[in-house]
């Protein structure tokens, strides 16, 4: 397939493309700004549109910086390291105030606040992946972009720097034949302090005796507290150390175990819970999508009752835990799925903290939650489309508004150097 001679970038939509145009088609490619003329090589040609890799800038933008990394480009883990963190924030914001549009038809002209993150070493949690590098040996790394092919790497300018030891440690390891050549992924997290280590290890199939492997990685491993060793082929769990990290969090410490969610970014997280909560205090509020309980335990001394909900099992255990050392007054954390929840609940919440995963509030959920008519609604979303399908369902539009109207909209820098964007979108009931 030929290149394609010149292309000009119009604008960065979702996912860490630029959009533009050449002879009716719609044309994707990365690692671009807009105002950039470039041409590229098709990687994917269909009828209305093209999907490409970038060949050569010609016009490159006065906008565009030098990375720091020098994996970007090839490394799947970054999209914007050729852009100024302050430029990502405009870039992000432009994009979500399109997609509420686009995908909501909901106009927000006012304006949306903007909250950073220092640019680098902001990762607290990792999954590197375990494959074949140069001569053969296992490596570790990411995987490139749009592939499952392995970008070694040595070093990760996002990560903390105890998760910057970790991958170092690693890579001695794999260099020099300690671990299995079974080894697929690794996955580490580490507390606020970044001074103890969590890891998950996942083996496509388990060789010699976990107690071995324990001492070899607790003998290279700085921090390591705890370590469950997953065995696909034998679907076994093997489990070293009390089995969570406990993670600071305003005045609370948190409990989070090995197969439990948790924020990624180290620094945001005290202005994050704040930010969710503000100044909201009652009778009742619920925390749907709870996870290990960052919204709730601080709900629960606001509020005179707090219902975390959460279905996965291993974060609800967490949730309930999280709960119970908090000295909260009424603890009640439920797991199960929020659809099934929202169905059987009658009582009026004053208060509603919605953090789905990237799929969404279910559509019965949001219907029982506009029922029930909670005073307020905090929405934090980590997906712009799905964000904007439910806020529609709950603002309605100009011609037929619904039953809530947007108070304020937040931009929280959660993933730096990324395309993906964290949004927290207030609501107040109309009337």
């Amino acid at each position: 397939m030929p290149d394609i001679a010149e292309l000009k970038i119009e604008k960065l939509v979702y996912g860490g493309e630029g959009l533009g145009h050449h002879e009716g088609r719609t044309v994707f490619v990365p690692m671009v700004l807009p105002d950039e003329v470039v041409s590229i090589t098709p990687l994917e040609q269909k009828k209305k549109f093209i999907r490409g890799r970038l060949t050569k800038i010609l016009t490159p933008s006065p906008l565009r910086t030098t990375p720091p990394c020098p994996y970007f480009g090839t490394c799947g883990g970054c999209n914007y390291q050729h852009i100024s963190c302050e430029q990502q924030l405009v870039y992000k914001s432009g994009i979500l105030r399109e997609t509420f549009s686009r995908l909501g038809r909901i106009v927000w002209e006012g304006e949306i606040v903007t909250h950073a993150s220092p640019p680098f070493g902001y990762r607290n949690r990792a999954q590197w992946k375990i494959a074949a590098g140069a001569g053969g040996r296992p490596a570790i790394g990411y995987y490139e972009g749009s592939s499952q092919k392995l970008c070694p790497v040595a070093e990760c300018s996002i990560v903390s720097p105890l998760m910057g030891q970790t991958l170092a440690a690693f890579g001695r390891l794999l260099a020099a034949g300690k671990l299995s050549p079974d080894l697929r992924e690794v996955e580490a997290f580490t507390d606020h302090a970044d001074a103890r280590l969590l890891l998950n290890l996942s083996f496509e199939k388990s060789s010699g005796k976990p107690e071995e492997l324990f001492s070899l990685l607790h003998g290279e491993v700085p921090g390591l507290e705890t370590i469950l060793v997953h065995d696909r082929h034998a679907d076994r769990f093997d489990l070293n150390g009390p089995g969570h990290l406990l993670y600071r969090v305003g005045n609370h410490d948190l409990q989070v175990g090995h197969l439990s969610f948790f924020q990624s970014n180290r620094f945001l997280l005290d202005d994050l819970v704040a930010l969710v909560i503000g100044d909201a205090r009652g009778g009742l509020a619920l925390d749907l999508f709870a996870g290990v309980g960052l919204f709730t335990v601080p709900l629960a001394h606001r509020f005179q009752r707090v219902v975390g909900v959460e279905s996965n099992v291993a974060a609800a255990r967490d949730l309930e835990t999280n709960l119970h050392e908090s000295g909260a007054e009424s603890p009640n954390a439920r797991c199960t799925n929020v659809e099934t929840f929202m169905a059987r609940w009658n009582d009026v919440p004053d208060f509603v903290v919605l953090d789905p995963p990237r799929l969404g509030v279910p559509a019965p959920a949001i219907a029982r939650l506009i029922k029930l008519a909670p005073r307020s609604i905090s929405y934090l979303s980590c997906d712009p489309a799905t964000l904007a399908r439910d806020l529609a369902a709950l603002v309605g539009t100009d011609e037929k508004p619904g039953p809530y109207q947007i108070s304020e909209v937040h931009l929280v820098d959660i993933f730096p150097q990324t395309y993906h964007i964290e949004a927290l979108v207030r609501l107040s009931r109309r009337g």
